[in-house]
């Protein structure tokens, strides 16, 4: 009976199961490590395995000679097995167990020979007891601290700590060697430390031993001693390295310097180093993990720093131990059948090759004209029953040994198909298919395959057969379904299957996801559109990030997968990478991917190191953080300086974003902390943490004090001041300033020195220049050579007058003054300008010029600065005579005034006539009625008056030429209902004044009178008040007040008049409680009323009318009048009793008590009785303004413009006509001798 053998592909080579019963060469199924290192602690399993049918047996060599295990003490067999226990017994481990130990497994069909495991003996590792002498070093200079672990075929790993069990902290300047050496680049003087440790880690009896401490001393040095890089670790510029392929490999540069080095690396034969290399331990190791024939070439370390560089090469040399290309492959063939073993294998240098059968070297088994070796392949030629053997092909090299075991089974067995008949295969068009044909046989049964129409597969250039069996069928089509059918035959027999297949539709991606950037915070959404073959039940689309799968989840909105869409919502850094949609269905999957690029400000830099340099410079480097896809632009580098009370952030200075470090210039005798912050085009990044503090030495100053000054505040004395330097910018503890001072000219200088500002000079003649010099100085030295600055002592009241003053008249309101000033050196000090004092003494008008210089009309000053000698003055009034003076200015005062100048200004145009108004006398005549101008400016020849309809141009004015003692005119035949216009203007000698203007007034039509916001304002129990706002441009009008009782049912009457610019009215003496009715009305000169507003009132109070009509009750007065008479008549009885005169005092008091109460009136109106206005009444203008005049101020240099008022004030002052007191709220506003008819008619 045959039993169904079962073939299972490996790789590399197919393995075969043997069933139960059937008779199978020996394999080796385990087999242990090629090295053990054995430890005293350990117990080592050297596990050797093996199948074979007959069960097969062990046998053991050590280093090529057999032994028994048994026979060792310390091994033992496991029972059926060739596994071998070594036992320690924890003690030292005997020398003996070293070698190299290999296993063989036979039967009766063969010997199958194991690789050689190699078994390394150790002890316990341990340091020898030592003394380990300080070390010493000059601050600035390298040292290394040595190692030395104890060797190990399993090397250990080094820390170096404390004894405080505190890592060593390493960077650029502190670094552990592959040696375990600890170097140090140039020590500073925070590394002296009393305890140094080196601590070994053996993985392998999981040991840790540490080296006796070693104390580092540093020597302090005022004087560093800057060097260019030197090369430590390796000692020599050129070494080569042979590096096994599949390897790790490190190469290493450290070096010392100052300041530190920084190292580098380029691959001298390729452009950019290979994709795994790796730079470690702050790039002074390269590290290759993994190393293939392409590493192969020159490495080059350099070391720099300001001073110089080094470097060194690495000629690395890749060579390999023996690895398979193609190894010999277990088979079972029929008699007859030629068998080809083949075993390629490859290394560096190339391996040579020797072949084994059942472990028989090859030259030592009988001859056989069937058996030969040829290109590397073992051939034996139509095999019988009786070659059956294990074959060992074996490689070796320098670097190692290969070895691989392979059976020839040579028996007789019947073409058989172990794949089950009428199996289904569903494939999706375009794919690849493969239909399984598994069969068993000897010799090997040939395979064919036919397609549905039983032509042959192979006439398809689409398919192909492997050795095994099976039918491969690429790119299906929808026609390629149906059945395939498998025939398998041999010299015995033959048997075939028959293989469905089913061809569905592919899944298509129409859109997939695209490629998107975005920022920190925002969201994202993917899309992808698919196509699925509906006949395929189970289908679906997966989202993937970075081949892993994306889950919605309940309690997070983080993802957001729709039907064909998923959204990434408040992306971040970590969300960014390549996001897939995976649309699969049982039978196929097609994939598209989008990459995600998250940017943002940049994450924050880390390892701020402080390294000192010169003087008081230092390097400040620095690790940058992740410029989160966007290019750093720039460092900013921060320093809080904490010696000097509460630290404050200040900007030192900005560094290319290329460059993770700087150079800074510090000051001496501070304290610092750094901080450095990365910026992009999306912001800056968060500070980073604070560097270490680093305090500077002291020194002399840098600078000496500003603004010194030399001013005296007497005639014989003078103050040095200065501005002292900051605390911080004394660079040490104290600090003193130096003080000289003499007269310009002298020789000798005079000096002091004092702790701060100022420093008297006394004595010293009245305003005479010094040379003055204040320098720093403190415990380390003096500042700079200070600068010599001027000063003078103190000045005196000036004598020096200003003479021949000299005027030239401009125009009616301007004059130039100008003037000499000799004697200047009777200035007594600095010339601050001049002080003009100026007068009006009247108008050419008045008739005697005694009686201006008895009143000076208006006066007054005006401050020049500067070294001047003319100043124009402007704003002075025409036709006026003027009187001047000048006076000397310095620091200390004012000289005396120069001797007064009179001058005469000429005539000029009249200002606007006053009070210009109109009123209406008919539908066709006017009066026009105004004042004199308030400022004539000279003597007046006559008014111009022009009128004109507002539609005529200005060719149709008609002017009309007034006396000038004449202020109104009746204007007649002017047409009605016509708007007119109106001009009126003042002549002199020099030509017309401004013009007053009247504009768009219609004949016979009223001038309503109206307001903006008319309301009723505070109303109490026995007033209430009406408040309005005039509306602009609207002439000052009175109107009436009339006021009527509702309670009372009264009538209306006056009760006082206001004028329409007053802005409100107070209606005094109401009655509490009751209701009013109040309007105000316009009576124009027409007789037109006008009812401008009307309005209801309440006041406030107890109302007494009430208690009036409930005292009239007929009840009440008849109650009243009879309780009344009967006390009449009792009184009348006791008079009657009494005497003549008391009765006629009781008579009188009757009379008095029955005396009604009189009613109290409503509505009189009295003039005594009405409150004036507590503000005065406005002008027709509307501009109050206090008396001045058009002055405007001064424009001084060479020659100086200045604008005065007549009284010398500046400008704003005479600029508006002075207001006149209203009236009070009965005012009728009649007009003063000054304001001709303002009252409406």
């Amino acid at each position: 009976m045959l039993w169904p053998l079962v073939l299972i592909l490996c790789d590399p080579a197919e393995s075969i199961k043997f069933p139960e019963g059937l008779q199978q060469p020996p394999e080796f199924t385990t087999q242990p490590d090629k090295e053990i290192v054995l430890y005293p602690t350990d117990e080592i399993i050297l596990k050797w395995e093996a199948i074979g049918n007959p069960p097969v047996t062990y046998r053991w060599t050590k280093d090529g000679e057999q032994f028994d295990p048994e026979q060792v003490q310390g091994i033992k067999q496991l029972e059926n097995s060739g596994t071998l226990i070594i036992h320690t017994n924890n003690g030292n481990v005997p020398t003996r167990f070293n070698g190299l130990y290999r296993c063989y497994a036979s039967n009766i069909l063969g010997t199958a020979v194991s690789s050689e495991s190699h078994i390394i003996v150790e002890n316990a590792p341990q340091w020898p007891k030592e003394e380990v002498a300080p070390i010493t070093a000059e601050e600035g200079t390298h040292t290394v601290l040595p190692c030395n672990p104890p060797t190990s075929a399993d090397p250990p790993k080094i820390y170096w700590l404390n004894s405080k069990i505190e890592h060593i902290a390493q960077d650029e300047r502190v670094t552990v060697g592959q040696d375990g050496n600890l170097y140090f680049a140039n020590v500073q003087m925070k590394d002296s430390q009393p305890d140094y440790i080196c601590n070994a880690h053996f993985q392998g009896p999981r040991l840790i031993i540490q080296k006796e401490p070693i104390e580092l001393k540093v020597i302090p040095t005022n004087t560093f001693s800057y060097q260019k890089p030197i090369l430590v670790v390796p000692e020599s510029t050129h070494k080569t390295y042979v590096a096994l392929l599949g390897k790790r490999l490190i190469l290493e540069c450290i070096a010392a310097g100052l300041p530190t080095p920084s190292v580098e690396w380029i691959h001298l034969n390729r452009l950019n180093p290979s994709p795994g290399v790796t730079f470690e331990n702050y790039n002074k190791t390269l590290c290759i993990p993994s190393v293939t024939e392409d590493d192969d070439g020159d490495y080059q370390c350099i070391a720099r720093n300001e001073h110089g560089s080094i470097r060194h090469t690495y000629t690395v040399n890749v060579e390999a131990a023996p690895y398979w290309i193609k190894m010999p492959v277990s088979q079972i063939y029929g008699p007859g059948e030629n068998v080809r073993l083949d075993c390629e294998v490859d290394g560096k240098p190339k391996p040579k090759l020797s072949w084994s059968i059942n472990g028989t070297p090859l030259k030592d088994v009988m001859p056989d004209p069937r058996r030969k070796i040829q290109s590397g392949a073992l051939i034996f030629s139509e095999v019988q029953p009786n070659d059956t053997a294990v074959i060992q092909c074996q490689a070796h090299n320098k670097h190692g040994s290969l070895l691989a075991n392979a059976y020839i089974l040579v028996v007789w067995l019947p073409a058989e198909i172990l794949t089950p008949d009428g199996i289904e295969y569903a494939v999706v068009e375009n794919q690849v298919v493969i239909l399984h044909c598994k069969t068993f046989g000897a010799p090997r049964p040939k395979v064919q395959w036919f397609m549905e129409d039983m032509n042959p597969a192979l006439k398809d250039e689409r398919t192909f057969i492997f050795t095994n069996g099976s039918l491969k069928l690429e790119e299906v089509r929808r026609e390629d379904a149906g059945n395939f059918t498998c025939l398998a035959e041999n010299d015995q027999n033959n048997v075939s299957i028959i293989a469905r297949l089913v061809v569905k539709g592919a899944t298509q991606i129409e859109e997939g996801p695209v490629n998107m950037e975005k920022k920190q915070g925002e969201s994202v959404m993917f899309y992808c559109k698919v196509l699925f073959d509906e006949s395929i039940p189970k289908r679906g689309i997966q989202w993937r990030l970075n081949r892993k799968d994306i889950e919605e989840s309940d309690d997070n909105n983080k993802y957001i997968i729709g039907d064909m869409s998923l959204t990434v919502t408040n992306v971040d850094y970590s969300d960014q990478g390549t996001y897939s949609c995976l649309a699969w269905t049982t039978l196929d999957s097609v994939e598209k991917n989008a990459n995600l690029l998250v940017y943002g400000k940049p994450g924050p830099v880390s390892n701020l190191e402080v390294q000192r340099q010169q003087n008081h410079q230092v390097k400040l480097t620095w690790t940058p953080g992740d410029n989160h896809n966007r290019e750093i632009n720039e460092y900013i580098v921060f320093c809080e300086e904490t010696k000097f009370g509460p630290a404050e952030m200040e900007l030192l200075t900005t560094v290319p974003g290329n460059q993770p470090w700087t150079i800074l210039h510090l000051s001496p005798f501070r304290s610092y902390n750094f901080y450095v912050q990365a910026s992009n085009d999306q912001g800056k990044s968060e500070l980073s943490s604070r560097s270490a503090s680093h305090a500077t030495e002291p020194a002399a100053p840098e600078r000496n004090p500003s603004d010194v000054r030399g001013e005296g505040n007497e005639t014989t004395n003078m103050i040095i001041t200065w501005t002292p330097l900051p605390h911080k910018e004394w660079n040490a503890p104290k600090l003193r300033y130096r003080v000289q001072w003499r007269l310009e000219n002298e020789d000798q200088w005079e000096e002091v020195e004092v702790d701060d500002s100022p420093v008297l000079v006394t004595d010293t003649p009245v305003f005479s220049p010094y040379e003055i010099k204040v320098q720093a100085q403190n415990d380390f030295g003096k500042g700079p050579e200070p600068q010599t600055e001027k000063g003078y002592s103190g000045e005196d009241v000036p004598e020096a007058v200003p003479e021949d003053l000299l005027i030239e008249m401009i125009n009616s309101t301007t004059i130039k003054l100008s003037w000499i000033l000799p004697n200047r050196e009777k200035i007594w000090g600095h010339l601050k300008g001049f002080r003009v004092y100026y007068f009006r003494l009247g108008t050419l008008a008045e008739r005697s010029r005694r009686q201006a210089h008895l009143h000076f009309h208006s006066h007054g000053e005006l401050l020049i600065l500067g070294n001047v000698s003319e100043v124009i003055l402007g704003g002075l009034r025409p036709w006026s005579r003027y009187q001047v003076q000048l006076a000397v200015l310095n620091g200390r005062g004012e000289g005396p005034r120069s001797e007064a100048m009179e001058f005469v200004t000429p005539e000029g145009v009249p200002s606007i006539p006053e009070s210009f108004q109109l009123d209406y006398l008919s539908d066709t005549a006017v009066l026009l009625e105004w004042m004199p101008p308030k400022f004539p400016n000279g003597r007046l020849l006559r008014y111009v008056l022009g009128y004109q309809q507002a539609n005529q141009t200005e060719m149709d004015i008609g002017n009309i030429h007034i006396p000038v003692t004449q202020l109104s005119l009746n204007l007649s035949d002017l047409d009605p209902h016509t708007p007119y216009k109106f001009s009126l203007w003042a002549e002199t000698k020099e030509g017309r004044g401004e013009v007053s203007l009247l504009e768009e007034y219609t004949m016979h039509e009223s001038v309503n009178l109206s307001f903006v916001n008319i309301s009723l304002g505070e109303t109490g129990e026995n007033f209430t008040t009406i408040i309005w706002i005039p509306r602009q441009n609207q002439r000052d009008m009175e109107f009436a007040v009339h006021l009527m009782s509702k309670t009372d049912k009264g009538q209306w009457h006056d009760v006082g008049k206001a004028r329409s610019g007053q802005g409100s009215y107070s209606i005094p003496d109401l009655q509490p409680g009751k209701q009013y009715r109040v309007r105000l009305v316009k009576v124009h000169r027409t007789g037109d009323v006008q009812i401008i507003w009307e309005s209801d009132v309440e006041t406030s109070g107890v109302v007494q009318e009430r208690q009036k009509n409930f005292a009239a009750e007929g009840w009440f007065i008849g109650f009243i009048s009879a309780i009344v008479l009967l006390i009449l008549v009792l009184v009348l009885l006791c008079f009657i009793k009494r005497s003549k005169g008391v009765k006629d005092k009781e008579d009188t008091q009757v009379d008095s008590e029955a005396r009604p109460m009189k009613d109290e009136t409503f509505g009189e109106y009295s003039d005594n009785e009405e409150k004036p206005f507590t503000s005065s009444q406005p002008s027709l203008n509307g501009d109050i303004k206090a008396l001045g005049s058009d002055d405007s101020l001064a424009d001084y240099g060479g020659s100086v413009d200045v604008q005065f008022n007549e009284d010398g004030s500046f400008i704003g002052q005479y600029s508006g006509q002075k207001g006149k007191e209203g009236g009070g709220n009965d005012s009728s506003g009649a007009t003063s001798p000054t304001n001709v008819v303002t009252a409406l008619e």
